[in-house]
């Protein structure tokens, strides 16, 4: 041995003896020294661990790890998961356990994402908050049918659900953020497009839509399902009063909101309806869109909700609205930045985004770009009109196209 390796102090090692114990919220700073406690309660668990079995032993070390790793990864930007996955097999087995994000909620730290499929595009593109990270999905395994066709996107816990025609039938697939895999689910119970749908945690919920029958001629219906990522199964609900296409659903202060659309006559729907899990019901809101303007083929009503309050992009005048819950009527709060009446709403995105609203489009203040420019503000009913804020940084590298086929907000 050479004298400097001799210099050379060997390592300190260090004994992790908790097993069972939680560990502390990192994000709640302590109003106490906590070091004279935790001394006892180390010196507990070293007593435990010496009357342990070599077997049991490695057991609970292996399990506190786990835990331990849990807790660490879940306080990552769920952007990163994808580059740690090259790291080992070990961290993707942890990932396809769900622990991850099952901590990420129960510790409240899940933050909204965006998924969005613009006009042109082959894959969905994910998108952080502040839109300044992004990494685009693998490829939609399906056929041409499917791509070019109409096809609608809602999030349900970490699942993506797109829904589309295929040259055979309607189909179900499902991106899974842990894997960061596409998988044709099972079918709705009742397959059809153009349905309203709204996410409410691991849960979506679909209300009315077309489907077709079994003549091959298009049928409007009211059935309405829900679909759970935990279990990855589709269950029935009580059909709505109305049969309707082209509608948009929310969530809204617990319960489920179908919002216009037209009906098996083709005729435009202004009333709405609300969905309360308990009873199972469904109830009857009138002139819930009173006042609005219908043009042909317009889009469903473009909405969103924010700190319980729902809000509606009025598309021919791109003008934003409030609802007023208990005296069912609609309080203006002026322009929105966008040119959403440029195709009657289709081609624009507007969603909430935790307590903000987002909303994509053409801008107003130059129509010459072709471009889509992202805008966000905090709503705030009592303070009246909005101010919009331009993400003037949004993705550089990334050119937004001037049509966006889908979009929906994940929070994971």
């Amino acid at each position: 041995m050479s004298k400097d390796e001799a210099k050379i102090p060997e390592p300190r090692r260090s004994l992790i003896v908790s097993i069972e114990s939680k560990l502390p919220d990192l994000n709640i700073k302590s109003c106490y020294d906590v070091e004279d406690e935790g001394k006892g309660e180390i010196l507990n668990t070293v007593e435990n661990l010496t009357s342990l079995n070599d077997q049991d032993a490695c057991y609970g070390l292996s399990k506190l790890l786990f835990e331990l790793e849990v807790e660490i990864f879940a306080r990552v930007s769920c952007f990163q998961y994808w580059k740690l996955n090259f790291l080992n097999k070990q961290f993707s087995q942890l990932l396809q356990s769900r622990e991850i994000f099952r901590v990420r909620r129960e510790r409240g730290f899940v933050q909204p994402c965006v998924f969005m499929l613009s006009s042109g595009e082959t894959c969905w593109t994910m998108f952080d908050k502040d839109f300044k990270n992004f990494r685009q999905l693998p490829k939609v395994p399906s056929d041409d049918c499917f791509f070019h066709g109409d096809k609608e996107t809602i999030s349900a816990g970490t699942h993506l659900i797109v829904t589309g025609r295929e040259v055979e039938r309607i189909v179900v697939w499902r991106y899974e953020l842990e894997i960061n895999k596409w998988i044709k689910d099972t079918e709705m119970i009742t397959p059809r497009v153009m349905y309203a749908s709204a996410r409410h945690g691991t849960d979506a919920f679909f209300a009315g839509g077309i489907k077709a029958s079994d003549k091959g001629k298009s049928e409007v219906v009211n059935v309405a399902e829900r679909y759970n990522s935990d279990t990855k199964t589709w269950k029935a609900m009580h059909v709505m009063n109305k049969r309707r296409k082209i509608s948009s659903g929310c969530f809204l202060r617990g319960k489920f909101y179908v919002l216009g659309g037209r009906d098996e006559n083709d005729v435009h729907l202004t009333c709405g309806e609300s969905y309360d899990e308990i009873t199972d019901s469904w109830r009857l809101i009138p002139d819930m869109l009173k006042g609005m303007t219908f043009m042909t083929p317009q889009s469903p009503p473009l909405i969103a909700v924010v700190n319980d309050n729902l809000y509606l992009l009025e598309t021919w005048l791109n003008e934003l609205w409030v609802y007023d819950i208990d005296a069912n009527a609609w309080q203006n709060l002026g322009v929105v930045p966008v040119k959403a009446n440029a195709a009657l709403g289709w081609g624009v995105a507007f969603k909430s985004l935790g307590n903000m609203l987002l909303v994509i489009g053409g801008s107003s203040a130059q129509p010459w770009n072709n471009t889509m420019s992202v805008y966000t503000c905090r709503p705030s009913p009592k303070l009246g009109k909005m101010v919009w804020e331009e993400n003037k940084h949004c993705c550089d590298g990334v050119q937004l196209n001037h049509f966006i086929r889908n979009c929906c907000v994940m929070i994971a």
